[in-house]
């Protein structure tokens, strides 16, 4: 498709014919089987298109169905066309008459426009599902490690078990070796109650926690139990004080559960182990038996019975769920692990699901979407307002049909492309799960990435996926892209692009950290009132005023998203609702500049919502010609168009 450019400007986008799932091209779910769902098209006239169709799929056999032209002025053409959501998710793209390329047509699907024959991977898609909660997209979701958060007076009278190593507040921590999993600092849950204010003051709307089970490691991912908090922490009552504090301030509490294991300290495990005959033994996959192989990378001959783990990590025996036990134990009972702690006085509002990947996945079992789909069926018959979020840190697309998790961590359709696009190549780090140096990647590359996960599944998915820019089991974002400014690009991004923008805690006033575990540092509430090493007050004032904007403009929170610009250099894009239009702009050198076409803002002058604090703000004149977006860099500027 063609794309335009001024002399000595990049390209633009805006000439290409677009759809996407926002409510300004599809009407808002949830749909119902055999509904006529009207699909708007926008195709610029100078595209040149003189017809479009809509190819749904019914039953795995596509159909074509002429669309109607229903609006049109100087600059472009609406077509609309019917989608009978005849199947639970339906895929459907646009053929577009288009004589003026090679072939005399096009697909249109989720990935843009293509003059030749494309699969049905990125097809737009209908689910009938019901949509992801309001409040999940409606603010910043902040990760807290409850170990390295804050601390409250009671922490000192804690009795530390046998496995901890104390730790002072302080110190650094170990980046591997046998102290990682370890090191106790004291943060608990009355901790976060104190500084609830400094989330507040962030926009947070949902507090998500690392697991709160007692374990035998600070992560507490070796889960000894699901029934109660580790007295560590403060116990049950510190839990239930968090959740009324939390939901007290209008916020929203989302948990962490390890469904695909538990610790080897478990009591189900403990049973397990010592009764073969018992009800727990089939909870757990054991080396040898009900079709697991006697030896393998996950078994660990050592420990007999042998058994398998997540990665070959003895701790961390696999739950099997072709047992009806764990089903009930974790999901369907009263008591369940997911169950109980939905009611008050805890009142979680979601969980968050580690190794969502691996859960009933093993193999020839492969359970994990049907284990999905049963965990968020079970919540919404406690809550029909809580949501649900998959860890996945490679490729989900195929685990994110819609009725399941909501969303997921968004590694790959987000995390790694900001990364690669900011890299810092003298940071000597390597990308997660990439045995190679990091080395920065063209612009270009980096959208059509991000446009690729996006197209993969259901709009509703696409935006209930948790965006973030780190976690607890990566490196520090300061460290992986080097520079306070180029932090200031990250977080415009995260702020800005479709899905919710979730922050690792400390992220935010600049902590630093060169792995997962180096990264779990200590809030150092010590310098917030004057700034240090630890607290990077300038760019806490960058998150502050993103997350603040990005809970204050529909189009950012729900809009649709149409790439502008795709320049090794700089990323612009446009957010749309049908009442405001927002342009995004981030570039992390000079590039040149674009002119974007009059009509983008016809009705009057470009208002500045943000412009670089670290970094420079592009400048964007209105003139006769267009709209003239300037190319110095680093540099950001987002704007509400008229």
């Amino acid at each position: 498709m063609s794309e335009a450019r001024g002399p000595g400007h990049a390209r633009h986008l805006l000439d290409a014919p677009h759809h996407d799932g926002s409510a300004s091209y599809v009407p808002p779910g949830p749909h119902g089987i055999d509904d006529a769902v009207p699909a708007r098209v926008r195709v610029p006239r100078a595209a040149g298109v003189r017809g479009v169709w809509v190819r749904q799929v019914r039953d795995g056999e596509p159909r074509l169905e002429q669309a109607r032209l229903v609006g049109a002025d100087d600059v472009e053409q609406v077509y609309e066309a019917d989608v009978v959501v005849h199947n639970p998710a339906t895929p459907y793209r646009f053929l577009l008459d288009h004589p003026g390329i090679p072939g005399g047509y096009a697909w249109l699907n989720g990935t843009g426009a293509h003059a030749r024959e494309v699969a049905d991977t990125h097809d737009f898609r209908l689910t009938t599902a019901a949509p992801p909660p309001s409040w999940l997209g409606a603010g910043t979701v902040y990760q807290i490690f409850p170990d390295r958060f804050a601390r409250s007076a009671g922490a000192d009278a804690r009795a530390l078990p046998d496995w901890a190593v104390p730790t002072a507040w302080d110190a650094e921590p170990a980046p591997d070796g046998a102290l990682t999993g370890v090191q106790v600092y004291g943060g608990d849950l009355d901790g976060i109650v104190e500084r609830l204010d400094h989330l507040q003051g962030l926009g947070v709307r949902t507090v998500y926690l690392c697991p709160v089970f007692p374990g035998r490691s600070n992560h507490r991912y070796d889960a000894s139990t699901f029934e109660h908090v580790d007295p560590l922490l403060g116990g049950d009552e510190a839990y239930a004080r968090l959740a009324a504090a939390v939901h007290g301030r209008g916020m929203r509490l989302m948990g962490d559960i390890t469904t695909n294991h538990t610790g080897a300290g478990h009591d189900w495990f403990a049973r397990a182990q010592a009764d073969p005959a018992g009800p727990e033994h089939g909870m757990f996959m054991w080396a040898g038996q009900g079709g697991v192989p006697a030896t393998g990378a996950d078994i660990d001959p050592a420990v007999q019975p042998a058994y398998v783990s997540w990665l070959g990590h003895a701790s961390l025996p696999k739950l099997d769920w072709r047992s009806e036990q764990v089903w009930k134990r974790m999901v369907d009972d009263d008591d369940s692990a997911i169950a109980r702690w939905m009611r008050p006085p805890y009142s979680l509002d979601g969980w968050r699901v580690d190794v969502a990947n691996m859960t009933g996945r093993y193999g020839a079992q492969d359970l994990t979407v049907a284990a999905s789909r049963r965990i968020r069926e079970r919540m919404t018959a406690i809550n029909p307002d809580s949501a649900v979020i998959g860890e996945h840190f490679f490729d989900y697309t195929g685990d994110l049909p819609g009725d399941g998790w909501h969303g997921a961590m968004n590694y790959s359709g987000f995390s790694r492309p900001v990364w690669g696009w900011l890299a810092d190549p003298g940071s000597g780090l390597d990308f997660v799960s990439v045995p190679l140096p990091r080395r920065p990647q063209p612009g270009r590359a980096i959208a059509a990435t991000m446009r690729e996960f996006a197209a993969s599944v259901p709009w509703q998915v696409a935006t209930a996926q948790l965006n973030n820019l780190g976690s607890h089991d990566t490196a520090r974002l300061r460290d992986a892209v080097g520079t306070p400014e180029a932090v200031e690009l990250a977080a415009a991004l995260l702020f800005t692009y479709p899905g919710v923008p979730m922050l690792y805690a400390g992220d935010e006033v600049g902590l630093r950290g060169t792995n997962g575990e180096h990264g779990r540092v200590a809030m150092a509430w010590d310098q917030a009132a004057s700034g240090g090493p630890r607290w990077d007050r300038e760019t806490l004032g960058v998150f502050q005023t993103l997350s603040g904007l990005r809970g204050s403009r529909p189009a950012l929170a729900t809009g649709g998203m149409r790439w502008v610009v795709a320049d090794d250099d700089a990323l612009v894009f446009l957010r749309e609702t049908p009442q405001e239009t927002v342009l995004v702009a981030v570039a992390r050198a000079d590039w040149g500049g674009v002119v974007l076409p009059s009509w983008l803002s016809r009705a009057g002058t470009p208002e500045l919502l943000y412009g670089g604090a670290l970094v420079d703000t592009p400048a964007l004149t209105r003139t006769p010609d267009g709209l003239h977006l300037t190319g110095q860099g680093p540099s950001v500027g987002i704007w509400r168009l008229a």
